[in-house]
């Protein structure tokens, strides 16, 4: 079978709960590629009549929602100790090294570390456990948790969706070139954000010897 005709047959629900189930449990807590699937996704939808990007954006949204709120919930609920398990069981994204970097971009900058969080790996993983282990306001947290999800799941939606109408568009013309040229102008506007989240999460104590740091929710 024809490789489009295999997308054709992929029914857009079933893509539509991949992302947002994806999404979600990448938001809660659990290291999955969200951001990968997001991507296929929207390229996904610019080529497949069926898959609405609309409707795409809207459930990637929904799912970093709720999957934060739920990491929200079970990180104020379970506290340190949870960190300390999440280590035990996977290491190589909940390591003590992972967990401080973390958590000085909390105490640093609040909720921006919710918001723009969404465009970093790791942040994306520890931004809704880690607010509710240092007892962020929920409302707060809401409210960057909600627009953070919008810029970067509906923003992500968007600017690849475009990117693959307009490489589709320009393949027919120019090759591998259009398509080179389609990405790299697609991609812009989402590095300006990811750049400030990566310093925000390089963040760094001025000193060793300060004082203990006031969580969050005070």
């Amino acid at each position: 079978m024809h490789v489009q005709e295999w997308l054709d047959s992929v029914p857009a629900i079933a893509v539509y709960a991949m992302v947002g189930l994806v999404i979600g449990l990448e938001s809660l807590g659990i290291p999955l590629p969200g951001e990968i699937i997001l991507v296929s996704a929207a390229l996904l939808s610019s080529q497949h009549g069926g898959i609405n990007p609309v409707v795409l954006g809207a459930c990637a949204t929904a799912g970093a929602v709720i999957g934060d709120s739920i990491g929200y919930a079970i990180g104020r609920k379970g506290g340190r100790p949870l960190l300390a398990w999440l280590g035990d069981k996977f290491p190589r994204h909940f390591s003590e090294g992972h967990i401080a970097t973390a958590e000085r971009s909390f105490e640093k900058w609040g909720m921006w570390a919710v918001f723009f969080g969404r465009f970093v790996a790791l942040l994306r993983i520890f931004a809704g456990p880690l607010a509710g282990v240092l007892h962020m306001p929920y409302w707060k947290f809401l409210v960057a948790n909600v627009l953070g999800g919008i810029a970067w799941a509906g923003g992500t939606t968007a600017v690849i969706y475009y990117v693959g109408v307009v490489a589709e568009s320009w393949l027919k013309r120019f090759s591998w070139l259009g398509l080179v040229l389609a990405v790299l102008i697609g991609l812009t506007s989402m590095l300006v954000l990811k750049r400030k989240a990566r310093k925000m999460q390089a963040a760094r104590p001025e000193s060793a010897s300060e004082p203990e740091p006031v969580p969050a929710g005070e």
